[in-house]
């Protein structure tokens, strides 16, 4: 028998960032089949399946569903190109990190960006929204990008709310919404809230590997595109309208991940939509309960000052000046085996993340804060007692 050392390590490591998440075993054995070639009638069904349970999935009936070989920030790249002239405006609502990343690759398209000032730890702020409209008397704003749920900061924007806010100004812009990290996680309808595009991803809710971004574009949206002169190819809603396989993806498909994507979504109709989002409202308010215990220290806390904005996809959690994130997550990851995120842009090195989305159920959850308070410990990190059995206290009545 061999002497060699075995580099394996027993058991499964949790997966508690908000991006990738776990994929289901039954999403993985769909991806596990051989390609196919072109013209096999295999891949348009595939792919239409996709769509429809895409269109099911974010509440439309209307429109065009476009999947890009992309993650988010190629969705944003689409957006960007098909709706703005060169030189043309938009609207970006502060909201966090992914707010001012989505403007800044606005503005590196060639394009103009119009901000609202982001208050940390609150939603978007809608009279500030109102007032940038309204003061835009020209007209020049085409479009408003709206980032639903910020997977730094773990903010979520009532987007009805803001919706009929911007309604009432009567302004003419075209509402697009960001849903990466809410689609799948949390109730939403593109036609009931009015919204003109809505873009996501792959990687979060929708319990997929990285690699997908998705579109869906209403008539109003995609006559903008239509009449829109800026140059473009790839990212082309005009050019990907068609019942070819290869056109729709303007190239060849990637057969392995949308096979594996209606799989997911097939798990999750049959879950039952009204179930997926009730798990994600129980699991996240466990979550919430054991952040809530371990800031009675006065060390850690909220970073959402909120409590109804605090997201069911992810949790950022603060901690004190001079805290070594990137060790403590370390610490969790290859001694107690859970993987949880830092914060990102502003935040970096001021939180963690605790990403409860996707294939997750109370096992994980409970794994998952019981690693983290664990790492904690080894880190010399002060925690009130309790966040763990908080947790199962919030869970305890979980649906037999």
């Amino acid at each position: 028998m061999s002497s060699s050392k075995v580099n394996r390590i027993p058991g499964r490591r949790f997966l508690h960032s908000p991006g990738p998440t776990p994929v289901p075993d039954e999403v993985l054995w769909a991806m596990c089949r051989q390609p196919m070639d072109l013209a096999d009638p295999r891949v348009d069904s595939t792919i239409a399946a996709c769509e429809a349970g895409l269109k099911r999935l974010l509440g439309t009936e209307q429109g065009d569903v476009f999947l890009y070989a992309s993650n988010g920030h190629g969705v944003w790249e689409a957006v960007v190109e098909n709706l703005l002239p060169l030189g043309g405006a938009a609207l970006v609502p502060g909201t966090g990190h992914f707010s001012e990343s989505w403007a800044v690759q606005t503005e590196a398209l060639g394009r103009r960006v119009v901000r609202t000032p982001w208050i940390e730890g609150l939603p978007i702020d809608e009279a500030a929204v109102v007032q940038a409209l309204r003061a835009d008397t020209a007209r020049e704003i085409a479009a408003i990008f709206v980032v639903h749920t910020d997977t730094s900061s773990g903010v979520t924007t009532d987007l009805a709310s803001l919706k009929r806010a911007v309604d009432a100004t009567g302004h003419p812009a075209l509402f697009v919404v960001d849903v990466v990290a809410s689609l799948g996680a949390a109730p939403f309808s593109m036609d009931a809230l009015g919204a003109d595009v809505v873009v996501g991803a792959s990687q979060k809710g929708l319990m997929c590997p990285p690699g997908v971004g998705l579109i869906a574009v209403n008539p109003r949206a995609m006559a903008v595109s239509q009449a829109n002169p800026a140059p473009r190819f790839y990212w082309d809603w005009v050019r990907r309208q068609s019942e070819l396989s290869y056109r729709k993806f303007c190239g060849t498909a990637p057969q392995t991940l949308v096979a594996g994507m209606q799989v997911a979504l097939d798990l999750l109709f049959a879950e039952g939509l009204e179930a997926v989002f009730e798990r994600h409202r129980r699991l996240s308010g466990a979550v919430h309960a054991a952040v809530q215990a371990w800031s009675s220290a006065g060390a850690l806390g909220f970073f959402c000052q909120v409590p109804q904005a605090r997201s069911v996809s992810v949790t950022t959690v603060t901690v004190p000046p001079g805290t070594d994130v990137d060790a403590l997550r370390s610490v969790a990851r290859e001694r107690f085996q859970v993987a949880f995120a830092g914060a990102l842009g502003p935040l970096q090195g001021r939180g963690f993340r605790i990403g409860h989305l996707g294939d997750q159920n109370p096992a994980s959850i409970l794994g998952c804060l019981a690693a983290i308070e664990a790492a904690m410990t080894v880190q010399g990190i002060r925690f009130g007692p309790g966040g763990v059995e908080a947790a199962v206290q919030s869970l305890k009545d979980w649906p037999a």
